[in-house]
């Protein structure tokens, strides 16, 4: 048996959704300066996480998980990596050297993550039509 099924995938990000949006809003000044970006990007960032880790914990917790709603999350991810690059894009000048080696690493991270939660949906079966 896999350890990065559905679940465990799900867990692993909810937790780090939970790391980002603890370290983004309750210290957003350091992380900010950190990375070298604006703080008000920073705390959004934290927001985002708060929702997607709920959401996560609770197809996670779903005797039969909604094959919807882990394609969703998925979907997600995807769109979480491509605003890091646009961010990398847009603030590559002001970024610190280890700050962009941060986004980077949890670009492809989150990239991972959302194939691992991808393959997992793809097994699910079909909700049945009503």
């Amino acid at each position: 048996m896999s350890y990065f099924n559905l679940k465990n995938s799900l867990v692993i990000d909810a937790i780090t959704c939970s790391i980002l949006f603890l370290a983004c809003v309750f210290a957003t000044a350091p992380v900010a300066a950190l990375l070298g970006l604006p703080t008000g990007l920073v705390s959004a960032a934290g927001w985002i996480g708060l929702p997607s880790a709920a959401l996560m914990l609770f197809v996670a917790g779903q005797k039969n998980p909604s094959r919807a709603l882990a394609n969703l999350i998925a979907i997600g991810n995807l769109g979480w990596v491509a605003a890091s690059f646009a961010v990398l894009a847009m603030f590559a000048a002001q970024m610190s050297w280890t700050g962009i080696a941060i986004l980077i690493v949890q670009a492809v991270v989150v990239l991972e993550l959302a194939l691992f939660e991808a393959k997992g949906a793809a097994a699910l079966p079909r909700a049945a039509a009503a």
